[in-house]
Formats: C-alpha cells, structure tokens, sequence
C-alpha cells in the first residue's frame, strides 16, 4: 500500500503518528493507497520549521520570490497531464475539467508573479515642510492553508501563490480525501529553486487543524470548505490572534428570464449544475425560471439534455465523460438521502440519477443527474447544500420573486441570471446580496487579478481570496513619516500635536 507522506523542509517526511486514512479511487470504489494523520507535535514541527524559514525568506527581494513562481508556474505545465490524472484518480472528475483546475490555480501564480508592482506601497512628498510619508507592505510570518476535496490543486494555489510571493512561509492542510496533489505541487516548488522549510504540506485531521488555529508562531489562516467548519476555523483561529479568511458554503441560484436564449442558458446550466458532479462551491444548484412559460420550457430542455448525459470515470479511452463519480461513499449516501429528502418533502422528482446505469460504474461511487421541479425555499434540498448532482427548479412569476428568493438565503456565495436585457441585468446585479454575480455567465469566478468571496454565511473574515484582496490578507502595511534637517536647530521639549 502506497503511503501519502508528508512534505517537511524541502523534503519528503515519514509521519510517526502510527494513524493512516484510506484513500480511495472514486471510479472504482476500491482504496488506491493510504494517508498519514500527522500528530499534534509534528505539526507543531512543521510550523518551527516554516517560522526559522521565515527569516531569510523574507529578506529575498520580490523580484527573486516572482522568478522562483515563473519557474514553478513552467513546471506545473509541463506536468499538467501527470497532476490531471493525479487529481482525476482521487477525487474523480474527469480528465478535462482537472486539466482546467490546473489552468485557474495557474491563473493565481501569474498574478502573484506581479508582486514587485502589487507590494509597492505608497509613497507622498512633502506632507509637511520637509517631511515625506510612505508606507511599507511587509509579510506576516508564518501562514497556513486548510483546502478541500473538491479543487486538490486550485484551491491550494489561490492561497501559497501570493503568500509565498509577498514573503511568507507557509504550511498547506490538504483534505485528506485526495492528497496527493499538494505534495507533487510541493516537489515542484523545491525544483523551482523555493528554499527549504518555506512551504511544508502537513498531512492530518482536526489534531492537525486545531495545531495551526492555536499555535502562537501561526499568523494567518485561510480556509475553503463548508459553513459549520469556517465557522469554527474562524472562531478558534481569530480567539488566538490570527486573520482568518474561511469560505463557507453556497446555494446558487441562476435566474432565468423569459428573454433567455433558452439553449444559451441550459447549455450553461448543464455544465454548472453536473459537471464536476456537481462538487463545486460555485455550483448552480437552483435554477430560477421567471414565468411559467419560461420554467415549462427550461424543464423539457433539462429533461431531454440529462437523458444524454454521459456519467462514468474520470479517466477513459475514446469518448470522454461528462461527469464522474462522488469523492467517497460516505458522501455518496449523503447526496442519495437528499434525494430521498426532496421527495419526502414534496418536491416532483423529475429524473432520478440513482436509477442511471452508469457503464463501467463497478463499485464506483456514482450517482447520476437528478432534477426536481416546483421546489420551494423552506425544504431542505433548496435551504442546505447538497454538493451532488441535483439541480432544483424553483418557479417565481417575476424578477422581484427571484430576487427576494436569492436574498432570503443565508448563503450569498454566488449567482447568476440569463437575459437579453440590459436594464433587468443591471437591477440584478445592484441588488442581489451576493459576492459573486455573472451575467449570461453560469459560474461567475472572478479572474485571479480579482478577488474571490461570498455574503453572508459564505465568508467569514473581511478580505476574499487572491487578486487584491489576497496581497492585502498576506501583508500588513507600515506607514513611516520622516524628515532630514538640513542642519542642527536649537529648540525644546515639543509637546503639542504634530500638524507638520
């Protein structure tokens, strides 16, 4: 049995923790090899290693740290393949979609690259007679990333990217689901030319988590999984002095006007809703037809579109998938009960993805597309998230229904409408309480020189991830007001307020 390690001061590290988690290949059911719990001390190793790091990683010039990320982000392409299949074998979606989460990851190392512009500061002559101001945007210390199944590779490298490039150390918690990723993205930065000790992967559980959101040397803590553990993460780390940014859940609903170009929006639909099997943050989960002579005819093209859709494994020869299976069992069971939950509750179950035969499937943990129509807020499959294939249609007969619908939410992650008009689009856009808004665009994630966050119960912490907001959550600025007299002056003890 293969052991997942993990990756301590430029080096591959066996774990004496004595505890090991299976890992499983989704597509097959069976366990494709094992993953260390590391224990509360070596965790706490990990961290003094990044803390003597810090030192003279910190003193590197911004330009040398961005040419250490040039060379990285020219390795991460040259083994796209190897790290698409390695994510594809884990978590299970298919080929394609991981070599476009390598490709968004990717995005977030070019824009780090930029960090001798981003660090810049500010600088304004003569505030008062002599006297320049300026400001400094230096590193924090040590700061550590907690990421989740569902993006292996992409959520990482939205968090070490650019706190590497502004001059931090780092340790990374990958999800113990799919492990692998982070420690060959690990070998790549020591390749790269990244000093040891600068980025460690510690391999764990909530031992492990709980070590990083407590211990003194630790400065700052980002996270990305559901609402109940953002919170916690939240709470504990900011009790202990630290910044937090902790990205909780989502339900996103997309808003389909009776102007839509129908098949633009299902289109669209199909492949925010499925793809991925449906384990995305971003996910559309709630379709919003306005009318129902809108929601009659986005309920037939759902219908006929689910009846072709392809489910099997991630990796195949000839034709590939549209969508792979779920993470675990465990997971699995949770969406199939929601299905159950959906029925139970009164909402029309208008395809069943647990009556898909799925070629191939063996013991794999796949479910196929599922659609329920007339689903109302209030019931459990429009309030929670599934994160599974299941797409629920909530009629309303206006743009006002939709958009009390949306804002009724607790979560505010991210939403979208379809329409040709300009003007309806707008008023969306201005009044929607949601951090992310795409316009005849289903899965609106901001590019990486943006900044990424929800509302509401889908953030905690004030500042979103990468783009501007990232360089800010990793620095913390110093403001500096000088003068140079041009010679000695006799004078007194100066007690008034300085007004320069």
């Amino acid at each position: 049995m293969t052991t997942v390690e993990n990756f301590i001061n430029g080096q591959v590290a066996a774990s004496n923790s004595g505890r090991t988690a299976p890992v499983y290949n989704p597509a097959s059911g069976e366990v494709s090899r094992q993953v260390v719990l590391s224990s509360a001390d070596e965790t706490r190793e990990a961290i003094r290693i990044a803390d003597e790091a810090f030192a003279g990683w910190s003193r590197v010039t911004p330009l040398r740290r961005a040419r250490i990320l040039f060379k990285f982000k020219a390795l991460v392409e040259e083994h796209a393949d190897e790290l698409a299949r390695l994510i594809s074998s884990e978590h299970g979606k298919v080929f394609s979609d991981a070599k476009g989460e390598l490709t968004r990851g990717l995005e977030v190392v070019e824009f780090a690259c930029g960090i001798p512009h981003l660090q810049k500061g500010e600088h304004s002559l003569n505030v008062g007679t002599g006297v320049d101001s300026f400001s400094l945007m230096q590193p924090l210390g040590v700061c550590a990333g907690i990421s989740p199944f569902n993006f292996p590779a992409m959520v990482p490298m939205w968090m070490f990217p650019v706190a590497l490039a502004c001059g931090n150390t780092f340790v990374m918690k990958p999800s113990e689901k799919d492990p692998s990723t982070p420690l060959r993205l690990a070998e790549l930065l020591k390749e790269a030319g990244l000093p040891d000790g600068v980025f460690n992967v510690v391999n764990g559980d909530k031992e492990s988590v709980d070590v990083l959101l407590t211990d003194e040397r630790v400065q700052a803590v980002s996270f990305v999984g559901s609402t109940p553990i953002a919170q916690y993460i939240y709470a504990t780390a900011s009790a202990h002095g630290k910044r937090v940014q902790a990205l909780g859940g989502a339900k996103n609903h997309m808003v389909v006007m009776p102007d839509a170009d129908m098949d633009q929006a299902v289109d669209a639909l199909m492949g925010a809703a499925y793809g991925s099997a449906g384990e995305r943050c971003m996910a559309i989960s709630v379709a919003v037809p306005v009318g129902e002579e809108t929601a009659e005819r986005l309920r037939a093209k759902l219908v006929e579109r689910l009846s072709t859709l392809r489910v099997g494994p991630g990796i195949v020869d000839g034709q590939e998938n549209d969508m792979g299976p779920l993470v675990t069992r465990e997971h699995l069971e949770k969406v199939v009960g929601y299905i159950q939950t959906g029925i139970d509750e009164g909402a029309e179950l208008v395809v069943d993805g647990r009556e898909s035969v799925i070629e191939g499937a063996g013991d794999g943990f796949f479910v196929g597309g599922t659609l329920f129509d007339h689903v109302k807020p209030g019931m459990r499959i429009h309030s929670e998230e599934i994160f599974g294939p299941v797409l629920a249609i909530s009629r309303v007969d206006t743009l006002e229904a939709a958009v009390a619908m949306v804002n009724a939410h607790e979560y505010g992650n991210g939403t979208a409408i379809f329409t040709r008009d300009g003007n309806a689009a707008r008023q969306y856009c201005e009044r929607i309480q949601v951090g992310m808004v795409g316009v005849n665009v289903p899965i609106p994630v901001p590019m990486a020189f943006h900044s990424f966050g929800g509302w509401k119960r889908s953030l905690f912490g004030p500042l979103h991830m990468h783009g501007p907001d990232g360089v800010r959550f990793y620095t913390r600025m110093k403001t500096i007001t000088q003068r140079w007299p041009s010679d000695v002056r006799d004078g007194g003890n100066q007690f008034t307020m300085p007004t320069h």
